[in-house]
């Protein structure tokens, strides 16, 4: 005899139940930095493939639109002025972060010139950048917990969509954050504003110079 729409149900459940059940005793493997380097020397992993390690995941980033690249352009100059000497905007440079984590942000101010980093990628930065275009939920998700949990000070994303700056700041600790942290105060700033950086309270940097 067919089993009826409710019998199907419990027994569609209960598989359900089982099977939540063994994927929770399911260790799932992640890719530590080393290894993640290995994969390029190997030539898994090329110099020109557009991934970033985020957490032990190898993730593919979105290809760039101009208006991405545009803003990114700006930033850049933006930033190096409100910072000046004894700083280094870096674009598109990776980051160090813990033993799982190498994201690629699309700029990052860190303290000291180019060649402080000669050996070693950077393991913080004094801010970080997201251009955002069809990726703008992931960069306020994922890459804002992530950068959190590193303990990042500030974090910006350009909206393009929406035509503003997302200023985060004060990272620590919140529950239901994707990584166990997020940034606590989130600033809205559109064309006319003007934002000083954390680490340059004297520095401004016009919301308008730096979008497309």
């Amino acid at each position: 005899m067919p089993a009826l729409p409710e019998q199907r149900h419990r027994r569609v459940g209960a598989f359900a139940a089982a099977r939540e059940v063994t994927m929770s005793a399911v260790k799932v493997r992640r890719w530590t930095r080393e290894e993640y380097k290995r994969l390029a020397e190997v030539g898994v992993l090329h110099e020109d493939d557009p991934v970033e390690l985020i957490e032990g995941e190898i993730v593919e980033m979105v290809p760039q639109g101009s208006g991405q690249m545009t803003g990114i352009c700006l930033s850049e100059t933006a930033l190096q002025a409100a910072f000046g000497s004894g700083c280094h905007v870096r674009v598109q440079g990776p980051l160090a972060l813990g033993l799982h984590s190498e994201p690629e942000p699309d700029l990052a101010v860190v303290s000291g010139g180019p060649r402080d980093y000669a050996a070693a990628h950077p393991g913080t930065a004094l801010l970080v950048l997201e251009v955002a275009e069809a990726t703008l939920s992931y960069d306020r998700q994922t890459k804002g917990s992530l950068y959190a949990q590193h303990g990042i000070p500030e974090y910006w994303i350009l909206d393009l969509a929406h035509r503003q700056l997302e200023v985060y700041r004060d990272p620590g600790p919140v529950a239901e954050a994707e990584f166990g942290f997020a940034y606590r105060t989130r600033m809205i700033c559109l064309p006319g504003d003007i934002v000083s950086p954390l680490a340059r309270p004297d520095a401004r940097v016009a919301v308008a110079d730096i979008l497309p």
